[in-house]
Order: C-alpha cells, then structure tokens, then sequence
C-alpha cells in the first residue's frame, strides 16, 4: 500500500504499526476517528532530531572516513588528509544516515520530494548516496528514483550512458559523496542535461572547500552540501 498525504484506508493493526515504525519526520502522524482510516500530517524535522542524526554521521565519517598522510587526489593536487567517502557510504550505519541527512537537506533547500524526481551522479562515489537517498524517501512514503550516470555510453546493447529509470523530462538532482574540482559532477550534470532532464542542483556529502562550489554554480545550479570541512575537524587544502 502507497501512502501518501490525506487519507488511505488501512487496517486498524497495520495503522498502529506504521505509527509506530515511522521515521521522525512522520511522527506527527495522527489517526482519524474513522476505525481503518490514517491520516498523515506531513511535518518538518525537529531541530533536535535533524541535529542528532548530522552529528552521528560527523562522528562516523571521521571514523571511517578520514585518513591522514600525503595523498594525491584525483585532481592532482597534494593533501595532507584523504576523504574516502565509500567507507562511510557503504557502511551498514552511516549510508542509511547519509540518505536521510542529504534528503533532509535538499528539502530544507527547497527542494522537496514533490520537486525532486530523481537523484544521481557519475559512478561510483555518487552511486550509494543516490540510493541511499532513495531508500530513505521510500520509509517516509514518498518516491524518488536513482539513476547511474556511467563515465562513458555503452558500445553495446541499448547505448545508454545513463541507467536506471528514463530521467527525460524529469526534476533531478546531481550527487557526489564528495568533490574537490567538481570534475565528476559536472561530468554528470552535462549528461543529465543531454539527456533531457532538467537539473536542479548539484548535491555532496562533504564539501571540500576547493572550488567545486564556483564552477558548479557557474553552470546555473545551487551547489549544496551536507557537510563542511570544519565539522570535521579539517582545514582546506588549496
């Protein structure tokens, strides 16, 4: 059963257990006087609840996270830490988390999940947030797709460099687990956009604080990000 705002007719049993089960966004949820009718009351994150969870997941990307050395990124430049999201985006905790902060922030953006058809960016580091993000609307009741854009088109089979779900025509948003020139992202934004969808923002995970911001917002899109470098305990390296 799709639940959605107003009323759906649902077993009393099922009502109480959906009550009780529901993430803190819907725990304002309140039941009607009619015995099989729910009715939701979409309410925003209490400030407490959005704060606990951004915390947990600060703690455990510096655990799993953040590794200190003399690194090259991809960009070519040295660093004197390296911020290697997939440990934290694979992980049993914080990838749900994650899911749930980014999905909190774009709506605190602006950006709904009545504006936002579907969510993606270039694999792989975009690939568990995209996800992540999709499962997270799904407990909430609500549908956001994921989408996978590949480096390159396929030479093979239906040529496609952007799988999953047709994104033509549709509201998207552009993830990254984290950038330092943007590179990535806008690798994917041009895909997007060539594959006619309309981009609405580039969304990260943790914001390096190297210049990704400025040459996303060149392109016409906010740029936004879950996390800064100072939550971490981190300095830029420019």
């Amino acid at each position: 059963m799709q639940v959605t705002a107003g009323k759906v007719a649902a077993p009393s049993s099922y009502i109480r257990q959906l009550i009780h089960r529901s993430p803190p966004r819907w725990q304002n949820a309140c039941l009607s006087t009619e015995p099989a009718t729910l009715k939701i009351h979409r309410t925003s994150y209490s400030k407490g609840v959005n704060d606990s969870q951004r915390e947990r997941l600060i703690e455990l990307v510096n655990q799993l996270a953040i590794k200190r050395g003399r690194f090259t990124l991809a960009s070519g430049r040295e660093s004197s830490y390296y911020v290697d999201m997939r440990r934290a985006t694979l992980h049993h905790e914080a990838g749900p988390l994650i899911g749930h902060v980014m999905l909190d922030m774009l709506e605190e953006a602006g950006f709904g999940p009545d504006d936002v058809d579907a969510v993606g960016g270039l694999t792989m580091g975009a690939d568990p947030v995209a996800t992540a993000i999709m499962h997270a609307a799904a407990s909430r009741g609500l549908d956001i797709d994921a989408f996978v854009v590949r480096k390159e088109a396929k030479d093979h089979g239906m040529k496609r460099q952007i799988e999953g779900p047709d994104i033509a025509g549709r509201d998207v948003v552009i993830l990254e687990d984290t950038s330092t020139t943007a590179g990535s992202p806008i690798q994917a934004l041009e895909a997007a956009r060539a594959a006619g969808a309309h981009v609405l923002a580039v969304a990260v995970v943790v914001d390096r604080a190297t210049g990704a911001r400025e040459r996303i917002e060149a392109y016409g899109v906010p740029y936004l990000a879950a996390l800064q470098l100072d939550d971490l305990g981190l300095e830029p390296q420019l």
